[in-house]
Formats: structure tokens, sequence, C-alpha cells
């Protein structure tokens, strides 16, 4: 019996000088959570990128002109002079008014810069080339003779000026707008060129390429697509979609 409760009362003591050891050790501390800062948009960057739309031109060319004879003009030369090589008086009707309309794409670079990322003013620089597709010499115009005197040679006959079938234009502009996040509303505008085909009435008729400035303006409303988007195909936060309508004027001499 007394071996028994000798080797409790050791047993005991294990225990006890086991639990006074761990009492002795440093106590565990949990690690801070960590958080991770969501990502906040901003519009701020270069970028580049291709557009496709449609376009339509309402240009007022001329109305219908009287004209005269130019000097040297021949009946072999010029529908102003008849058979009889004497000359002959008339009204040439050019476009009156031109509606052509068609493809228009291209492409644009530029540079965004937002104030406050997430939402806030955004402004920026853009300029793109557009090649169209109008159709070239879709006017219409025609001779009809009409009664009077004639007109002394080297009246001149008529210069209609303008693009009367545009190729391509081109733009630079500004841009200004606001951003709610990934969606962006803006106006823009500044400067534009284009060159088409144009007309002369001479001597004889004769076709000509022009080179034509003016200016634009217009608006617009663009969105980022998410990374995960099934449309953002390169899976990029930079990656925008856009609708936007343009007015260019160019001057018609």
């Amino acid at each position: 019996m007394k071996s028994l409760l000798k080797s409790a009362t050791a047993l005991a003591g294990i225990v006890v000088a086991g639990s006074a050891l761990a009492a002795d050790l440093p106590r565990r501390v949990a690690p801070p959570p960590v958080f991770t800062p969501v990502p906040v948009f901003t519009w701020t960057g270069f970028y580049a990128g291709f557009n496709a739309g449609y376009g339509f031109n309402t240009a007022d060319t001329r109305a219908p002109t009287v004209v005269g004879v130019p000097a040297g003009a021949t009946a072999a030369s010029s529908v102003f002079i008849n058979a009889a090589g004497a000359p002959t008086n008339g009204v040439l009707a050019f476009g009156n008014r031109n509606s052509n309309d068609g493809f228009v794409g291209g492409g644009q670079i530029g540079y965004n810069y937002q104030f406050t990322p997430g939402s806030g003013v955004v402004v920026g620089i853009e300029a793109d080339a557009q090649y169209v597709d109008f159709g070239r010499d879709r006017n219409r115009y025609a001779f009809a003779t009409a009664p009077g005197g004639s007109v002394a040679p080297g009246t001149l006959v008529f210069n209609p000026n303008g693009i009367s079938g545009l190729d391509f234009f081109g733009t630079v502009r500004g841009r200004l707008g606001y951003a709610w996040d990934r969606t962006l509303v803006y106006a823009t505008g500044g400067f534009a060129y284009g060159s088409g085909g144009g007309r002369d009435f001479g001597l004889t008729n004769s076709s000509r390429d022009d080179f034509q400035t003016g200016w634009v303006v217009g608006g617009g409303v663009e969105y980022a697509l998410p990374t995960d988007s099934f449309f953002n195909f390169f899976r990029s936060s930079a990656v925008t979609l856009k609708v936007e309508g343009l007015y260019v004027n160019l001057d018609q001499g």
C-alpha cells in the first residue's frame, strides 16, 4: 500500500511540474488581419484604338449659276460654244444639295488625365484619322441654254469651291468629361482636316483633289470593361468601348 501511494505522489509531482513549465512559456498572439485594398480605377494614361461607324454629308455645294464664255474656248473644248462657234449663254446646275452617306472607319490615339481616381473630372487630348466611303462624284450637274445676249469672252464661268466627294478626314481634339468609376461622359472639340474630289468648270471640265481644314465638335460616352468581362478579350483593365458623335465642318471656301 505504501508503495502504491508513493507512486501516485510521484506522478502528481510530475504533473504539477509540467504545468509550471507551460505557464512560463510566452503566449501565442494571433497575427493581425491583412486587408487588401480594393483597386480604384483611373482614366489616366495613354491609349490607342480603332473605330467604325456611319457618317453622312449634307454640304450645300452651289445653287444654279448663270455662266458665260471663257477666253479661248472652242466648240471642241467647251459646252459653252455651239457648233457654229458662237457663245452660248446658259445655266449650270451643280449639285444644289448633296446628301452623301456611308461607312466611316479608322483609328485614334490620345491621353487622359483624371484629377481624382474613382470619380471625378477627366481631361484629355485625342487625334484620329478616318477613311470615308461616301462614293465619289455623286454630284449631278447639267447645262441648259437660256435666251439672252452673248457674254464677252473672258468672263469667269463657274468654279465650285469645296469638297464634293470626301475621301478621308482627321481631327485633333480636346476632351473634357466626368467619370463615375468606369463610365465616362465627355464633350470634345478642336481642329479638323479632310481631302476629297472637287470639280472645276473652265475651258474644259476637270476634276481635282482638294485639301480642306475646319473644326469639329461632339461628345460621347465611354465605358471601361472589367477584367472578367466576356467582351474583354485582353483581360486588361484598360479596354474600353465608346459611342461618339462628331460634327465635322470643313471650309467651303
